[in-house]
């Protein structure tokens, strides 16, 4: 009992420190591409930092960081109501490294393209940010909104960020000007959809349904080649009337080539539907965020 409980102790302090050291690194990107990038080019970004980064323009005295750390109270009390309370401790971490990286990291990146340099930091800080939001918690900002809406509504992490930085976007033509605001839209676009790969993308579940006479032996390859689940769903044929057993399964990306193959040596002529999934809750092939 004794050895068990410090084995527990053990895998627990290795989980803690793992999730705490992808919120740094994730942290770490962001603030290269903030610091680096974005301030030298006088780019704005979305959310809070965004509004951090307007602020700091029109008053150069006071610093993103802090910023940041202030504007992030009002939605860490809307955090504490509605999310998890791991994912409240730990994102009140992530605010804390977040905002320090956003002191202490301070460096210039020699790009000094516009265009090259909008599409840098779309990627590094869409990399970062998907990093955090991998862990158990966040940087605090639009993330934990962004929980909230995926976990009640199924709305995507990066779309719910690229629609309120439309916001920050209108704020950045009116007191920059258009062209900065456009070069601010590629770098939101890049880092958006960056975001939605690390997160979602790289982990994605396909949803397969398969119409086939030879359905028993392509159900029991799937279950037998794949080892995953098949459910077997009765259907009628609209033109012709005939009863038909459709096949009904989820797989990983990666398997997606195998059950095609499966599925074209068995019969050539099946008809096979396959879906992009959102998020699969399951023990075995779920792909749902630990929020």
């Amino acid at each position: 009992m004794y050895r068990w409980s410090i084995k527990s102790r053990l895998e627990s302090a290795r989980q803690t420190l793992w999730h705490l050291g992808l919120i740094g690194l994730g942290s770490v990107l962001c603030a290269v591409a903030i610091n680096g990038i974005l301030i030298p080019q006088r780019f704005v970004s979305g959310g809070l930092v965004g509004l951090s980064l307007v602020i700091h323009y029109l008053l150069s005295s006071l610093s993103v960081g802090w910023l940041y750390l202030v504007l992030n109270i009002p939605l860490f009390v809307l955090g504490w109501l509605y999310v998890g309370r791991r994912f409240f401790v730990y994102s009140l971490a992530g605010l804390l490294i977040f905002s320090g990286a956003l002191v202490f990291v301070n460096f210039t990146v020699p790009v000094h393209d516009m265009l090259l340099s909008a599409l840098l930091a779309g990627i590094i800080t869409g990399v970062g940010s998907g990093t955090i939001l991998r862990s158990w918690g966040s940087a605090g900002g639009l993330d934990i909104l962004s929980i909230i809406l995926l976990k009640r509504f199924s709305v995507r992490l990066g779309s719910t960020i690229l629609m309120f930085n439309a916001l920050i976007l209108l704020a950045a033509a009116i007191f920059f000007g258009l062209e900065m605001a456009l070069y601010t839209l590629i770098y939101m676009y890049v880092s958006s959809s960056m975001i939605n790969l690390v997160v979602t993308g790289l982990s994605q579940r396909k949803a397969v349904h398969i119409i086939s006479p030879q359905w028993e032996v392509i159900s029991r390859e799937i279950m037998g080649q794949l080892q995953r689940g098949v459910t077997i769903i009765g259907g009628r044929g609209g033109y012709t009337g005939q009863e038909e057993q459709i096949l009904y399964t989820i797989i990983t990306f990666r398997e997606l080539p195998r059950l095609k193959q499966l599925v074209k040596v068995i019969d050539p002529d099946a008809f096979v539907v396959v879906n992009d999934t959102l998020e699969v809750m399951g023990q075995r092939i779920g792909n749902e965020p630990h929020w």
